[in-house]
This record gives structure tokens, sequence and C-alpha cells, in this order.
């Protein structure tokens, strides 16, 4: 055994001093490397696109979802969030848009009337702080009306009125003296048989103008298209989906009875296919021009794609939604939305990578 041990010992010695020699070769090897042929970064690459770079209409709005519903929350504060007004801002987004003041009990101001309706009162005031950097940024803001969740488990938008009265004042009253509080999003989002629909968006929009002295409304329904599937469901698409003859039809109805209390519709475009989007898209701006509503277009940045719900969209995607959009003539663009899917300080990656590949494609420096 005091052999083999000794055999052993000698074998390991003249075994690492053996490997001494290629390990420290690898090693002056790399180090050469490293100091005298390191790869160099570029940075200046420009994508050889082949399809005509800024064919298509711009993002230049978006909604700011603070009291989220469906995706996660991001835990900004002001830092945050004034640092992504500047990202917004860099790519030419002018309006932005609170999607919401409350969601069932969450709000995101000291609401004396929702707090005695049994609303969490805020840590902080998520309104005002937007307010303020809208107005540091030169950005137009647009209020979205409570959301009480009611119309979500019984299908009947007129019970969204009531508390909206009281908001709508309450609001305007402490909030309407800042500069950039330019107008008023109707939260309800809508489809073709929502009941009620016709009722509640003449009222709150007529409310909203009444108040403020006649400042502009918009609403941002969605097409029930092949896509138009409850975010919980497993499934990508559904079998009973809207015609263009349909949507045209009783989209037209809907006009009809909310011209002059809504201002502009920016319909939600991902639930319906690419192919589909001029055919959508040109019936939407014949309807909005009819009955005197502006025609934007909801670009939404996420995909509805995937059966992960939901991550940035990918770019080729969107730049198909806002080509159409254009061919289309719609005046205006906004998103669901920049700051989960599209700013380069999101929680998601790839959502800096779409603010770059938006950036490349529409050449803004």
């Amino acid at each position: 055994m005091k052999s083999r041990r000794d055999f052993l010992n000698k074998l390991g010695l003249g075994a690492a001093s053996a490997m001494s020699i290629p390990l420290l070769s690898s090693f002056e090897s790399s180090k050469s490397i490293e100091i005298n042929e390191r790869p160099q970064i570029i940075t200046d690459i420009k994508p050889d696109l082949l399809v005509p770079k800024g064919n298509a209409l711009k993002i230049t709005g978006t909604f700011l979802d603070e009291i989220s519903h469906d995706i996660p929350h991001q835990n900004w504060g002001e830092k945050e969030w004034d640092q992504d007004f500047a990202h917004m801002k860099a790519i030419g987004i002018d309006t932005v848009i609170m999607i919401r003041c409350g969601y069932r009990k969450f709000i995101t101001y000291p609401s004396d009337y929702l707090i005695k309706k049994g609303c969490y009162k805020p840590g902080v005031d998520l309104l005002d702080m937007y307010l303020r950097l809208a107005d540091k940024y030169k950005m137009k803001f647009y209020f979205g009306l409570y959301d009480s969740g009611v119309y979500w488990d019984t299908g009947d938008m007129t019970v969204e009125i009531e508390s909206n009265k009281f908001v709508i004042e309450e609001v305007w009253k402490k909030y309407g003296h800042y500069k950039s509080f330019a107008g008023w999003y109707l939260s309800g989002e809508i489809s073709r048989k929502t009941k009620g629909a016709i009722e509640s968006f003449r009222t709150l929009g007529q409310l909203c103008k009444d108040v403020s002295g006649g400042l502009p409304t918009f609403m941002s329904p969605w097409i029930d298209g092949k896509k138009a599937v409850m975010a919980a469901s497993g499934t990508l698409s559904k079998a009973d989906a809207v015609s263009v003859q349909e949507h045209e039809k009783e989209w037209g109805e809907i006009f009809d009875g909310i011209k002059g209390a809504v201002d502009a519709c920016a319909f939600q475009d991902g639930h319906i296919d690419y192919d589909e989007l001029d055919a959508f898209f040109s019936v939407n701006k014949k309807l909005g021009d009819k009955y005197g509503l502006e025609c934007w277009t909801n670009a939404e940045t996420f995909d509805r794609d995937m059966p992960i719900k939901f991550f940035p969209i990918k770019f080729e995607k969107l730049r198909l939604k806002l080509e159409a959009a254009k061919r289309a003539g719609f005046q205006k663009g906004i998103t669901f939305e920049f700051s989960h899917f599209m700013s380069p300080q999101s929680a998601y990656l790839q959502a800096g990578h779409l603010y770059d590949r938006y950036k490349e494609y529409f050449d803004i420096k």
C-alpha cells in the first residue's frame, strides 16, 4: 500500500507539472487575443430593409396602464415614470391616456367619492403625477373614467354611468387646471353587441363635455374578429368571427347613436388577422367620416398570436398594422401600451428591442 501511495503521489505531481505547460500557454494565448485582437462591437449598423422605411402611421399616443388588469405591474415610482415620458417624447409621442382612473377597488387618485364607496385609498396620487409629467414634457393628457368591474360581470354598460357622474365632476374640479388636461377617455371596452353601449357612451361623453367646456372624448372598442377571445382562455382564435359587412352595419348604428358626444374612435387592431386589416380599416374610416368621428387606430404592441399572454409584439407585425392604418387614412395612432411593451426600461427585454426596431424603421435618431 505504501509503494502504491508513493506511486500515485508521484504520478499526480508529474501530471500537474505536465498540465501546467498547456494551461499557461492557453492563458497567455487568450490574454494576447484579449489585448491585441478583441473584436470591435459595431454600434452604427444600418439595417438593409426590404420594404420602404417609414411608410406607415406613427404612434403618437399611448395608454398609461397603472391600474393593471391582466399584465404584470412594474412597480415604478416617479423617477421611472419621468424616464419613460422622456423615452416616449424621443419617438414623437405627444399624447398620454390614463386607461382608467380605477378598476374595482384600486384607484389612481384619492377620490372622496370612490373611497366612500369602498375603494382603497392610494398611497400616492398617480393622477397628479401623470399630469405634472405631461405638463413637463408638453404632452396632452386624456383622463380615463372609472371601471367598477360590474360591466365585466354583467355585460351591461349602463351600470357604469352612476359612479362616473361623480368622478367626472370631482376630477375636473380638482385637476382641470392642469395645462395638459386635454380630454377624456371613455374607458369601457365594448364591442358590437354590448348591452347599453349607445346610451352609456352618449351619456358619459356628453357629461365630460358639459363639465369641461367641450373638451374632446374618445373610445377604444374591439372588433369582434377571429382573435377576440378572453385573455384567460387557452385558445387563440374562434370560429364565430364577425364579417366585414356585419361590422359595418352594427357599428354604423352605434356611431349614429353616439355622434356629437364622442369625437374619436380608436379600434383595437389585434383581434383581426393581418390580411384582414385593409378591409376592416377602410370600413372604420368610412363610418368615421359618415358620422363625424375621427378615426384613430389602437396599434397594440403586445402579441395576441402566442399562448403566453402577453409579450411584446414582433416588429414585423406592428409594421403591417401601422402601414395599413396609413393606407386607410387614419388621423392618429395610439398604442396599448408603450411602458410594458415598447419601453427601453420595461420588465420585458424584448420591449427595448421593439423600441430600437421602431426607431430604425422611422429613421429616428
